[in-house]
């Protein structure tokens, strides 16, 4: 075995002391200082809201107290004995002694990120021992709000207790009590919401039942003839049918009757059949006299909500007759492409700038259908792969059918361990009555639970026998099933619908447009390019990238190779650079062209040079 290597320690025998990172002096025991700042501190004689970290090993005092730290309370222990004794709890109970108190009388202190490098910090009070030198309140405040909601985190990998925190914010609940009086822009509002069979302390504590975001499901864990494959899910449509996961959306429209610069200003009409831009009759059959829609009527897409007519954006426009007239604009509010519902809420005040405003709101049932996405609270998640009728889908001898059915293979490699104990939890809540206590670190646990079933005579692992719903024979493999807490999340395959065929394309490029709201085409990209090149599928990559997309014609001088140009006077074709008419057309991406005109642009000429075809 190699010699241990000394390390030279450089000491002065003095401790630097910094003062939010700057040198303020120099103390001849650091540890003695230290002792002193922190009695201080404890007695109140300072600020609590110092902080202090002692490196021994640079021999550094460093003293915090500037804004911006990340501080957590603890319980002080000395001598191996927590400060908060059973006699103060009652006094806190009672509202006797306030949490300031307690820090004033130094039974709780804040440590900052550097001081907590210095503490030795037990999570329960048996475990103290003389070397700790605080106690958490509780092992649950380790956490943050939204995980120390989450059911058994301590039971999961990390990586999906990330999932299950960003999916809690996107599950639909009620998020205001008020949501029918306020016009945002969207609103999703569970129809039906329960609040879990399994929670937390903090669950309670925050009250979040109030403002539940999911439902109770009866899932079982088996595959199911390759419908719920991967991520997928089976789901009840009979279930669906009674409400579950049934949710309303909001979507707001707005309109303003704008002022301009020389006076004019729009108006909220039915525009006449000789404005500019009229649409067809039928697209506003459901405005008031108003011009502004009635509500509680279906409208859909491309259909106006609000009739507005615009001044023309040229003052005055001169007739056949040479009468001046002043020709309105159609500019009416009408429904997105894609978009349908109910019209729930009709609103006319007046914007900031004092000019009448129109504000529409329209309603949607969103129902579950397939492609809708779904999440438990343990980072699970998954789309809807089939809907099925009750009486088709696997059941128990009891009769109990699953609303959910995901796949197996969902939980090994996740390591989600606390999935399967929040579906035991919530079965023996099912049938103890109580609510299964799922907090991190001090929960039931799954003992608490094989009890509770065995004693109503229930398989204590959860598991049970199925019986198929189309065949009527016996499962041969026992299933897992059990209650846990689902989320509808607001990932709505009807919003995210979208076909094109014919479509708007860009000025610039001439290509089709991109995304949902513009009516845009998928995106061919470099890649699906090189899946093409690969298999040797030119024609449909010519298809893809030309025909479909930017396709132009463009006479290209024979002599000089440039692009040529129409003169719209003289109704000819030239080309611009030898006034030749020898011209020839050529079969382009529109794009190519453009980059023709932008390399010109460099003061560079490009060639086309011309040959015949074969």
């Amino acid at each position: 075995m190699p010699a241990k290597i000394k390390r030279k320690k450089f000491r002065t025998g003095k401790t630097s002391v910094y003062l939010n990172g700057r040198l303020v002096g120099f103390s001849e025991s650091g540890a003695e200082l230290l002792a002193t700042l922190r009695e201080q501190r404890r007695s109140a004689a300072i600020s609590s809201e110092v902080n202090f970290h002692l490196n021994e090993r640079t021999e550094e005092l460093y003293v915090n107290t500037d804004a911006g730290r990340a501080r957590r309370p603890y319980i002080i222990v000395e001598n191996g004995k927590s400060k908060l004794i059973p006699s103060i709890i009652p006094q806190i109970r009672a509202g006797e002694i306030s949490w300031a108190k307690l820090v004033q009388l130094g039974i709780i202190e804040y440590l900052d990120a550097e001081e907590e490098e210095g503490a030795y910090i037990a999570l329960k009070e048996e475990e103290l021992t003389p070397q700790h030198t605080h106690l958490e309140i509780d092992p649950i405040s380790i956490v943050g709000v939204t995980v120390s909601v989450l059911p058994y985190p301590e039971y999961n990998s990390s990586p999906r207790i990330t999932m299950a925190c960003a999916m809690a914010k996107q599950s639909l609940g009620t998020y205001i009590i008020n949501y029918n009086l306020r016009t945002d822009s969207r609103a999703h509002i569970m129809s039906y919401p329960q609040q879990p069979l399994a929670q937390t302390r903090p669950y309670k504590l925050l009250k979040f039942a109030e403002r539940a975001a999911g439902q109770n499901f009866v899932v079982a864990i088996t595959s199911y003839r390759g419908y719920n494959m991967g991520d997928a899910i089976v789901m009840n449509k009979s279930a669906i049918d009674r409400g579950l996961g049934r949710s309303v959306f909001y979507k707001n429209y707005e309109a303003e009757e704008r002022r301009y610069p020389g006076g004019q200003k729009d108006k909220f009409e039915i525009p006449p059949a000789t404005t500019a831009g009229y649409r067809d009759e039928q697209a506003y059959k459901y405005l008031d006299s108003d011009g502004i829609v009635m509500p509680e009527v279906e409208v859909r897409n491309k259909e106006v909500l609000v009739g507005k007519t615009s001044p023309p954006r040229f003052l005055e426009e001169v007739t056949v007759f040479g009468v001046v007239e002043e020709k309105k604009r159609e500019n009416s509010l009408a429904v997105k492409s894609g978009e349908n519902g109910s019209v729930d809420s009709v609103m006319v005040t007046d914007s900031l700038s004092g000019n009448k405003m129109a504000k529409i709101r329209l309603r949607s049932i969103k129902i579950p259908e397939i492609g809708d996405k779904f999440a438990s609270r343990h980072g699970q998640k998954g789309v809807i792969g089939l809907v099925m009728p009750q009486h088709d889908m696997p059941f128990t001898k009891d009769g109990i059918v699953p609303d959910l059915i995901i796949n197996p293979h969902a939980i090994p490699s996740r390591m989600t361990v606390g999935h399967l104990l929040e579906m035991l939890g919530g079965k023996s809540a099912c049938m103890s009555g109580k609510f299964a206590d799922a907090s991190a670190f001090a929960g039931d646990t799954g003992n608490d639970f094989r009890k509770i079933l065995s004693e109503f005579g229930m398989q204590e692992y959860g598991e049970e026998t199925l019986y198929d719903g189309l065949t009527g024979e016996k499962i041969k493999a026992k299933i897992y099933i059990g209650v846990i807490y689902y989320q509808k999340l607001h990932h709505l395959v009807s919003n995210k619908m979208h076909v094109r065929s014919r479509g708007p394309v860009q000025l610039l490029t001439h290509q089709p447009t991109e995304g949902r709201a513009r009516e845009g085409g998928l995106r061919f990209g470099e890649m699906e390019r090189d899946c093409l090149i690969g298999y040797g599928a030119s024609m449909l990559l010519r298809e893809r990238m030309l025909e479909e997309s930017d396709r132009t014609i463009e006479l290209v001088c024979s002599k000089c190779g440039s692009i040529a140009v129409h003169d719209h006077i003289k109704n000819r074709d030239y080309c611009p650079v030898c006034d030749s008419t020898s011209l020839e057309m050529v079969e382009m991406s529109y794009a190519f062209k453009l980059l023709l005109d932008e390399i010109k642009s460099l003061g560079i000429f490009p060639r086309l040079l011309l040959k015949m075809k074969c």
